[in-house]
């Protein structure tokens, strides 16, 4: 395995970007990727995943390389020598390379590798709160699961398609994929590829979506006909999906704080032929009060600390900061209060995170369980989904009914 010149100056640079002026991974990567045209599939599959293999190693490899942030270039032309070794690199007789002790390098991981804090390479803080969360045994499992590298699954758009079909047109692609029983609309790729340059996409067949994400939508019991209401929709994904389900009978009405992901929503929903969905932003609590009491179902998508999405976005373990936790909390308490009034009588509701956290999860149901508005509900159902039982992305999901009056 030879290094390139080209291809390693890219990954640095990305990396510094990431670690210094806290830009965000995929938006990095997706800017590296279109550096140079004459890259093929093997360049840039290496300049995508040593970005992400380093920036989720990040603590692991700084610490062999016994550099500290701020990383200046030749830090991190440190760090990138030890994912080489690790990697089984042999590393070029380029200056940046001088003096590797490549020995070092090996038994230095052996030797922190004994101590979960570094070798699943996360903050002390986030080791702290997932034992008391989950406990000493649970937590080592679900983060040795989110270190590892996260399935590309497609959602089939049953608006344009079904599973079967689709499965075809991939096939005839060359993209393998695997059909799963508790996943109906779900295709899991065996191998990772660029999906969205083939027409299949381009037509409206199908989104990208984890398989845990896409349990949400089922379990809020839509049919079509139905007012449904996303209160916290963002870009969309379990919009669309909401929206195949009801055969774009009926009205789901889109809401979130942020114009730009509306834009991508109406974007998106255009794409997959998704003609029953109203957007609209919401400005203050007028805007949720002219619902109260109008909708067959709602869901809230609730903002999460995101702790069980840390193999898709490896970068979050070093932007997340116990504080935000703290604060995240605190809004999902709000949006249970605010958006369950927007549920009908005798109408469901489902409350759903990416996050792993008791705290987020359980004990924000049972909190508005025990509320005042809460009175008025009932427990039906919860789902607690773990990346190492799973294979895919820790979320949460609870169902409840508004008593009918």
């Amino acid at each position: 395995m030879r290094l390139h010149r080209n291809l390693v100056f890219t990954v640095i640079d990305s990396l510094l970007a990431i670690f210094n002026e806290g830009e965000y991974a995929d938006k990095v990567v997706a800017r590296a990727l279109k550096k140079d045209k004459r890259w093929g599939s093997a360049d840039r599959k290496f300049v995508a995943e040593t970005i992400y293999e380093i920036v989720r190693w990040k603590r692991l490899y700084a610490e062999i390389a016994e550099v500290k942030e701020p990383f200046n270039r030749d830090d991190m032309w440190r760090v990138f020598a030890v994912w080489a070794v690790l990697r089984g690199y042999n590393l070029p007789d380029w200056k940046y390379f001088e003096n590797t002790p490549v020995r070092r390098i090996k038994g230095r991981f052996d030797e922190l590798t004994k101590t979960r804090k570094y070798r699943e390479s996360i903050p002390d803080w986030m080791d702290e709160l997932g034992i008391k969360e989950l406990g000493e045994e649970l937590w080592t499992k679900e983060i040795a699961a989110q270190n590892k590298q996260a399935s590309v699954i497609l959602r089939v758009n049953t608006l344009k398609t079904t599973r079967d079909k689709l499965y075809g047109i991939l096939m005839d692609l060359d993209i393998e994929t695997i059909k799963t029983t508790e996943y109906p609309d779900a295709l899991i790729l065996k191998e990772r590829a660029n999906v969205f340059l083939t027409d299949a996409f381009k037509e409206g067949l199908f989104e990208v979506q984890d398989a845990s994400s896409q349990l949400v939508a089922p379990l809020l019991d839509v049919q079509p006909g139905m007012r449904v209401v996303d209160t916290c929709a963002g870009a969309g994904g379990k919009t669309l999906h909401i929206a195949s389900l009801m055969e774009n009978k009926g009205q789901i009405i889109a809401m979130d704080i942020y114009e730009s992901k509306q834009k991508q929503l109406k974007i998106r929903a255009k794409r997959n032929g998704a003609f029953n969905i109203e957007y609209r932003i919401i400005e203050g609590t007028k805007t949720i009060k002219k619902l109260h009491d109008k909708a067959d179902r709602v869901l809230i998508d609730a903002p999460c600390s995101g702790l069980g999405v840390l193999k898709r976005n490896p970068d979050s373990k070093w932007k997340l900061k116990p504080e935000f936790i703290e604060e995240i909390k605190q809004v999902q308490r709000q949006v249970l209060q605010d958006y369950s009034k927007i549920l009908k009588p005798g109408g469901k509701l489902v409350y759903a995170t990416c996050s792993i956290l008791p705290s987020e999860n359980e004990k924000q149901i049972e909190h508005f369980l025990n509320s005042e508005a809460g009175k008025d509900f009932t427990f039906v159902e919860d789902h607690k989904i773990l990346a190492h039982e799973s294979g895919f992305d820790g979320f949460y999901m609870a169902l409840l009914e508004r008593k009918k009056q």
